[in-house]
């Protein structure tokens, strides 16, 4: 009774958000840029079809697609961002031809005056939309078909291997011959004039390009429109409205703690007997170890690539593992290890919460096993095979590389993943559902539990929505539902309910706090995260109310974190209210951790790039990575090793952990990540905002501003970072590989799980 209440926002939260989300993802569809049938020039020779610009999207995706530069903001920093690139290169083709016609010098010996008219000449002939929607055909001017023509020409040159731009190609690191064929070559490049059409293009009716005049550009005029302003202005008021109500809203509610003599003076969790699945999840605990490893060891790789673009200190890695190959394989291994964490944390907790071991749950824990190792093993391999063009494209499609953030994999290793999830739920739902229907006090609370728990099994069936050849814009807004939903949202209320769960058990928490927290904590942050998902495609030929809906729902996302330092400070204190809980100091510590990179990497950085004004200019920067690797690591992977070190300190209470080690791996591992944000990635991230904004996007994406020297040396100072990241990798991975070899399960007491529960429940 209760809880209904809570119950009712939260179900209201989910239903009202997805069917907002819902509802524009199909204006999303509605108004997708168009992908003529025929381009044409003025004398009616066809330039390209349709076919072709989707051919030449899925060559792009073979050859690592969002790894290997960027497309509208989306991918990798070391190369440009292609249509940033292309549009700057054929606006001067374009001003050179007509400057030198009229006086026989380039556009940029041309007076101001000269060059005014001429970038005025320029923006009425890109930014006019000469497309048919009648005969679905586009007709370019000559001007532009000739600089198609020597883009083609530049294009094809970079990417299949020529000697006269070996350097180029070393500064953004990309393998001598990235493209193979020439008829994949041809089928590329008329995408990249599609995708940059589409920045450069205004809408039907509208002063605006489909991608709200993204990149910035002086010579054509993309500037930040009113929108931009306008909703980065509310973002920020919205936010700062919503820290307000949510610090009155805790005061007013926030329950009693548990006082130190309300707590057990004894571990609950010592003498607990393991039941057989339960000691089946140690072998996921050293999987993440080893993926955590390779996936550090091809971070290290693609950080150097940014200093030696095709080598390792004079080795030609790049012949056999080039960049797009590492920074793939650093993405992908880091959302197998951490999920696998979290995913091994659940089978153990499961039969606990139950108070039984279901029969053949050791079977179905050692079979996701063996999915989980062939997928990531499959998944690898296809990768490579992808980008040394050793696959076709409907092959590529279904066994290599999509091209895509995050969801690198191959269709097939996908569908693989999701048995493999459909299979954990049901190993969940086996222990869960039972427990609901005896486990009064603790319903609902369960019920949360088991919810999340499908919405982890199931939203990753988003990444099943697009096809081979769907349009990048609706492919995107799918992506983002695995990225950011299934990702950052559902897995975030997982570990929410998990923490909950395991405090309770220790007696460290009441099972009603726990339970309204639980679902306070889920309500609030899905109130923002799912619309909030639309902060994603502001630029990704999206409609205007996409970007209004991302910036005020995405501002929310930070009003939780807000109060990060309570929880922060409440995880110290327990560690200090019961001798017994010293046991327990490293797993909370990280609990710690997980507190302190919501707030920075989450919370400061997320914001710092999150208003429309700000991400206009910083998509795809150096600010990007910095965002991305505090909250990635930071949040999802230091709680992935805080569940990990809660089981192993659960499968024997009383083993006696190396301090030294725990120390070293968990400083290490904090400053270290620290370090490289702060030395080197956010530096050259703030210099390439100044340049975007005073330049435009194509230069602080180029090599002729990266490759400065000053910039090298900033990249090299990352090595400081790296070290330390390192060694306390490596720490805590030898302490939990020296743990193992020691008996941690199968102690001699002879209470049961049952009577555990029984006892603490």
């Amino acid at each position: 009774m209760g809880n209904r209440k809570h119950w009712f926002w939260f179900a209201f939260t989910i239903i009202a958000s997805f069917a907002v989300l819902g509802y524009y993802g199909a204006e999303i569809y509605r108004t997708a840029p168009p992908i003529p049938e025929k381009v044409f020039d003025s004398k009616g020779n066809v330039l390209m079809t349709a076919q072709q610009i989707k051919d030449g999207q899925n060559v792009w995706q073979s050859i690592g697609g969002q790894e290997i530069g960027s497309v509208w903001g989306h991918g990798a920093y070391q190369a440009p961002d292609w249509t940033a690139d292309y549009l700057h290169r054929q606006s001067i083709i374009i001003l050179d031809g007509w400057a030198k016609a009229e006086n026989g010098k380039t556009y940029e010996a041309q007076d101001d005056e000269t060059k005014a008219k001429l970038e005025a000449r320029l923006k009425k002939m890109i930014r006019e939309n000469r497309y048919d929607n009648t005969s679905k055909t586009l007709t370019v001017s000559n001007e532009r078909a000739e600089s198609f023509h020597a883009l083609e020409k530049y294009y094809t040159a970079l990417f299949m291997g020529d000697p006269s731009l070996k350097g180029l190609r070393e500064s953004y690191a990309m393998a001598e011959h990235t493209v193979k064929d020439a008829g994949r070559m041809k089928d590329m490049n008329a995408f990249f004039f599609w995708a940059t059409w589409v920045t450069s293009t205004d809408r039907p009716g509208d002063n605006i390009t489909y991608t709200n005049n993204w990149p910035s550009e002086k010579l054509i005029d993309n500037k930040p429109t009113a929108s931009i302003v306008l909703w980065s202005v509310f973002s920020v008021v919205l936010m700062i409205a919503g820290i307000i109500y949510l610090s009155f809203f805790y005061a007013k509610n926030e329950e009693e703690e548990l006082s130190p003599e309300e707590m057990p003076n004894e571990d609950p969790m010592r003498g607990l007997k393991a039941t057989p699945s339960m000691k089946a999840v140690l072998k996921y605990i050293w999987v993440v170890c080893a993926l955590f490893l390779l996936q550090m060891g091809m971070g290290i790789l693609t950080a150097h690539y940014g200093v030696e673009g095709q080598a390792l200190f004079g080795f030609p890695l790049a012949e056999y593992l080039p960049y797009t190959v590492t920074r793939s394989w650093h993405l992908q291994l880091a959302i197998f290890w951490i999920a696998t964490s979290w995913l091994a944390t659940g089978l153990f907790i499961a039969p606990s919460v139950a108070g039984f071991e279901p029969k053949y749950q050791k079977l179905g824990v050692n079979v996701l096993f063996v999915a989980l190792v062939i997928l990531v093993f499959g998944s690898m391999t296809g990768q490579w095979y992808a980008i040394m063009q050793k696959l076709g494209l409907v092959e590529n499609f279904w066994f290599g590389h999509q091209g895509y953030e995050y969801v690198e994999l191959g269709r097939f290793w996908q569908l693989i993943l999701l048995v493999g999830l459909l299979i954990w739920l049901a190993l969940m739902g086996r222990c869960l559902i039972p427990a609901i229907k005896t486990q009064k006090e603790s319903r609902s609370l369960l019920i949360l539990f088991l919810i999340s728990s499908i919405a982890i099994a199931l939203f990753y069936a988003s990444g099943l929505m697009w096809d081979r050849q769907t349009h990048l814009a609706i492919a995107e807004y799918w992506r983002w539902w695995v990225v950011h939903l299934w990702v950052e949202g559902f897995f975030e209320v997982f570990a929410t309910v998990v923490i909950a769960f395991l405090f309770v058990r220790m007696g460290l928490l009441r099972m009603r706090s726990a339970t309204k927290a639980s679902i306070a904590s889920a309500t609030i942050f899905l109130f923002g995260g799912i619309i909030g998902t639309f902060h994603h495609l502001y630029f990704s030929g999206t409609p205007t109310a996409v970007l209004a809906l991302g910036s005020a729902f995405s501002a929310l996302e930070i009003v939780p974190l807000s109060l990060i330092g309570y929880e922060a400070y409440h995880h110290y204190k327990l560690t200090k209210e019961k001798p017994w809980l010293k046991a327990y100091k490293w797993p909370i510590y990280y609990f710690i951790a997980v507190a302190f990179w919501n707030g920075v990497g989450a919370g400061v950085f997320g914001f710092l790039i999150n208003p429309p004004i700000a991400l206009y200019y910083m998509q795809g920067l150096n600010t990007t990575p910095v965002h991305g690797h505090t909250a990635l690591f930071g949040v999802y992977g230091m709680l992935g090793i805080g569940l990990m070190l809660f089981v192993l300190r659960a499968m024997r209470a009383d083993a006696q952990w190396n301090e030294k080690l725990m120390k070293w791996g968990f400083w290490g591992l904090n400053i270290g990540l620290g370090a490289m944000m702060i030395i080197s990635v956010l530096p050259v991230g703030i210099a390439q905002a100044y340049v975007s904004i005073t330049d435009g996007m194509w230069y602080a994406r180029s090599a002729e501003f990266l490759q400065q020297d000053i910039f090298e040396a900033i990249r090299w100072s990352r090595v400081i970072g790296d070290v330390l990241f390192a060694g306390g990798a490596g720490t805590l991975i030898f302490f939990i590989f020296k743990l193992s070899k020691e008996k941690l399960i199968g102690q001699k007491s002879e209470s049961s799980v049952s009577e555990k529960v029984e006892e603490h429940a």
